[in-house]
C-alpha cells in the first residue's frame, strides 16, 4: 500500500510532466523556459526523470499567472493543483491554503 507522501509525490510528477506536455505545445515559452534553464532542447527527455527539472516546470509556470491559467484551461487542472505540486517538488510539502 502506498503512503500518503507517495502519493501526492506521484501526482506532483504527473502534473509537472503535464506541463511539459502542454509547453511543448507551445513553442515560445518552451524556448523561455529552456532559455531561462539551460536545458537543450536533445536533453528535455532525460531531464524529465529529474525531480529538481521538473520542479522548475512547475516554478516557471507558477512565476507568470496568465501563463499559468492559460496551462489550467487548457488541460481542465485545477490552479490547486499545481500549487499541490509546487509545494512537492520544490521541498515545501506544506498547505498552502488552496
Amino acid at each position: 500500500m502506498q503512503s500518503q507522501k507517495d502519493t501526492s509525490a506521484q501526482a506532483a510528477e504527473s502534473t509537472a510532466i503535464a506541463v511539459l506536455a502542454w509547453l511543448a505545445a507551445e513553442p515560445e515559452l518552451l524556448s523561455r523556459f529552456l532559455a531561462l534553464t539551460g536545458v537543450d532542447p536533445s536533453d528535455v527527455r532525460a531531464a524529465a526523470t529529474n525531480r529538481g527539472f521538473l520542479a522548475g516546470l512547475v516554478d516557471f509556470l507558477m512565476g507568470h499567472e496568465p501563463t499559468l491559467m492559460a496551462f489550467c484551461e487548457a488541460t481542465g487542472t485545477k490552479p490547486e493543483q499545481v500549487v499541490r505540486a509546487h509545494a512537492s517538488l520544490s521541498g515545501g510539502g506544506h498547505d498552502s491554503g488552496w
